[in-house]
């Protein structure tokens, strides 16, 4: 007899550890083994520090810029979604985690119940009635409610989905805000560099003014023509609608700024001009290998997910085998309150209970051809947010091996036009070129001297997305 429980205790230890779902192994790499290397691509050498190691406050060295993505991080509201969700998918594990312990309640009560002794009754004048009599029952216990024994795995898979589903949860917050990091940076170098183009707008404005008053007093005085005194109005004119726009675009560059940040920036933390001043640390270390896309938090969500899936086929196989389930109570039985605990007679009761599925229509085989497809479709998830990451980290890393001689074209460019227009502007007032040449060469420095703002911003905003794209850090 003991040897057949003992067996049997066995038996059940055994299938206790039975495990439906697949083992996990995690797919192969769908992207290039290293990143992207020579012509544009600047080399790559191993890195003593991954990106996602450089904290945002060590990236970020702007005083006044920090500020702001502080203020981001405590207010916004997409942020504060993404952390909510945290707090579902957790108490969501909890309870499903719940399940895979025996719920286990007290109880009590009490029954009083009141007999008539047969053929006793007294007599008296009026007639006769019969003697009565009370019995009191009072009961106290804990018992266990249905309390499935997961011999199968089917409670731990759904235990391990729900697990892996609050952890795909925190990943999916960390890329929120990572992404809230680097729009914030985007956007307050964008509202820096459209305020240095309001600027040269409003410098170009003032020397249009001089050339218009210089032309029409020499029409007045008969030594230029209606035509030069037209063509320098055009070009002040669209100096005065560049000023224009250019203050539109900062007052929205600003909207932008509060709705990333999640209330209104103060002025003192307000940028003022972009200049050639950096915002970030100068460069990034750039290693050889992808592996570190893989610790890019939208990529380990992907991960999770897909981990999840896989322990939803364990489930969903766990299906077609029995289920068993125990109802047990345990407890103290006494004719009266006043002696429940202190002379009660023990009682107890269980109630295993056993579940073969026979005919479900195909339920369980729907079920399960499910899982294995969402675990298909996680897959491909799970490749594509790799192959995604690849992408962005090279496209940055192409703008990256090109940008510091674009910036110093730029530069070169913007001074040898300021240069021209000088000299330009020089001989036509000394009468030895024409009107024409001198104002192609105030126009060309006008441009020049906003491409180069232009180019400014694509420098610091290419450090940013390099930043994010290669999965940047947020202590």
């Amino acid at each position: 007899m003991k040897r057949s429980i003992l067996t049997a205790a066995l038996g059940a230890t055994m299938l206790a550890g039975c495990n439906m779902a697949p083992t996990y192994v995690r797919p192969g790499m769908a992207a290039p083994a290293t990143l992207p290397q020579g012509g544009v691509f600047p080399a790559g050498t191993a890195a003593s520090i991954a990106v996602p190691d450089i904290a945002w406050k060590d990236f970020f060295t702007d005083a006044a810029l920090r500020s702001v993505i502080e203020q981001g991080l405590a207010n916004n509201r997409d942020l504060r979604v993404a952390v909510a969700n945290i707090a579902q998918a957790r108490a969501q594990y909890r309870v499903q985690r719940a399940d895979r312990l025996p719920t286990v309640a007290a109880s009590g009560g009490a029954t009083f119940e009141n007999l008539a002794a047969a053929g006793a009754q007294t007599t008296g004048t009026t007639g006769s009635t019969s003697a009565n009599r009370t019995i009191q029952y009072a009961t106290a216990g804990v018992g266990i409610s249905s309390f499935e024994l997961d011999l199968f795995g089917r409670v731990r898979n759904l235990t391990e989905a729900a697990l892996q589903t609050y952890l795909a949860t925190e990943q999916a917050q960390r890329t929120v805000r990572i992404s809230l990091i680097a729009e914030i940076a985007t956007a307050y170098a964008t509202m820096a560099a459209d305020q240095d183009q309001l600027r040269i707008s409003t410098d170009t404005l003032s020397t249009y003014k001089q050339t218009v008053d210089l032309t029409r007093a020499q029409f007045d005085h008969g030594v230029s023509s209606e035509l030069e005194v037209k063509q320098a109005q055009a070009e002040y004119d669209q100096a005065r609608y560049d000023i224009a726009a250019a203050k539109t675009k900062i007052a929205q560059d600003q909207n932008a700024l509060n709705l990333l940040v999640g209330d209104t920036v103060p002025a003192a933390l307000l940028p003022n001009g972009l200049g050639d001043r950096a915002l970030t640390i100068a460069d990034l270390p750039a290693g050889v290998s992808s592996d570190v896309l893989l610790k890019r938090p939208d990529v380990l969500e992907a991960e999770h997910q897909l981990i999840a899936q896989n322990a939803n086929i364990g489930a969903a196989r766990a299906a077609f085998f029995p289920t068993i389930s125990l109802t047990g109570a345990l407890g103290v039985i006494s004719g009266g309150l006043s002696n429940l605990f202190s002379n009660p007679a023990g009682t107890w009761s269980g109630s295993p209970a056993i579940s073969l599925p026979l005919f479900d229509g195909g339920r369980n085989a729907g079920n399960l051809a499910y899982a294995k497809a969402s675990r298909d479709a996680a897959v491909s998830t799970y490749e594509k947010a790799v192959q995604t990451a690849f992408r962005e980290v090279a496209d940055a890393l192409a703008t990256r091996g090109t940008i510091e001689e674009q910036v110093s074209a730029r530069n070169t460019r913007a001074a040898a036009a300021k240069g021209a227009y000088v000299i330009s502007d020089a001989r036509y007032r000394s009468g030895v070129d024409n009107f024409l040449v001198s104002l192609d060469a105030q126009r060309t420095s006008y441009a020049a001297d906003q491409d180069l703002v232009t180019t400014r911003l694509a420098r610091v905003s290419n450090l940013v997305e390099l930043y994010r794209a290669l999965g940047g850090g947020l202590s």
